[in-house]
């Protein structure tokens, strides 16, 4: 087909970091599923959720709690859950959530999940950051809590359209984003959490720069609101789509609960690489010191 229905899902957190993990998961799972259901409602075919999307931003602290939010995949009760919604409402999710592989390895981690209810795969970030963020002892802490990814750069073909992810942090990269390019991927998804003050000038300059340099669609989506008991800063929301141009077809709101539509034209996709050949034009045989400094 040659238009696919975008669906973006952003959304506040709005229980207590104090409280214990699975009223955290409840809670934000019961959320989410309206969200989707929603979004399947108003045409999606493709719905994302945000980064971590069944709690808190927990690595804004570094407390062992959290370990236990970890769960299998696809084994674990969430995905399960979002594999059966999938089945019903006939529509590809992308579903990002905190894994746990093994007794003790920990990752962030996306699973993809077909029109069908199948799982197609999972993608786990690669690029791990650990800095301070909104003053205090506050950060992005991620270091304390996952391990660098290690699937590569998946493509998966869904139903509707070939996809690849790249989670948050990893957008500051380009290289990851290009060789989601080159293993044909024709939307690629970041699900974030960041917030105001850190990131937010960035916000709408990488991303449709990846979609430009490598002629493909992007879903950027970000968590809204403020989170206690942190207050790390304002997750600012304004999840959108862009296309290979780099026009933002569509954006969310900064501070509401939203889902957000637009439009993917895949011929689109074809009619920006017949012009601009960068793919045929990069010398990768010129790159090889990349690997070395």
């Amino acid at each position: 087909m040659r238009y696919v229905t975008i669906g973006l899902i952003q959304a506040s957190h709005d229980v207590h970091g104090d409280e214990p993990v699975g009223v955290h998961k409840e809670a934000a799972v019961l959320k989410h599923v309206e969200l989707v259901r929603e979004a399947a409602a108003r045409g999606a075919q493709i719905v994302c959720l945000q980064e971590i999307f069944y709690g808190p931003y927990f690595c804004s602290e570094q407390k062992t709690k959290w370990y236990d939010a970890a769960e299998p995949v696809p084994e674990g009760p969430t995905t399960r859950r979002f594999r059966e919604l999938a089945k019903e409402l006939g529509i590809v999710i992308v579903l990002p959530v905190y894994e746990r592989e093994g007794i003790a390895s920990y990752y962030n981690t996306a699973a993809v999940i077909d029109a069908d209810g199948s799982y197609l795969g999972k993608y786990r970030k690669h690029h791990i950051p650990h800095v301070a963020a909104g003053g205090g002892s506050s950060g992005f802490w991620e270091k304390f809590y996952f391990k660098p990814g290690n699937t590569g750069y998946p493509v998966f073909d869904t139903a509707y359209a070939k996809i690849g992810v790249y989670i948050c942090y990893d957008r500051h990269f380009p290289e990851g984003a290009r060789l989601l390019g080159l293993n044909g991927a024709e939307i690629v998804f970041n699900p974030s959490a960041t917030v105001a003050g850190t990131s937010e000038y960035l916000w709408k300059l990488e991303q449709p720069a990846h979609a430009v340099a490598n002629g493909y669609y992007v879903g950027a989506v970000n968590r809204v609101g403020v989170e206690a008991p942190w207050n790390m800063g304002e997750f600012y929301g304004q999840s959108y789509l862009v296309d290979p141009r780099g026009t933002i077809l569509s954006i969310g709101s900064r501070d509401s609960d939203e889902v957000v539509i637009g439009v993917m034209d895949r011929e689109l996709i074809r009619e920006v690489r017949d012009i601009w050949q960068f793919y045929r034009d990069r010398r990768p045989e010129t790159y090889e010191a990349i690997m070395n400094l």
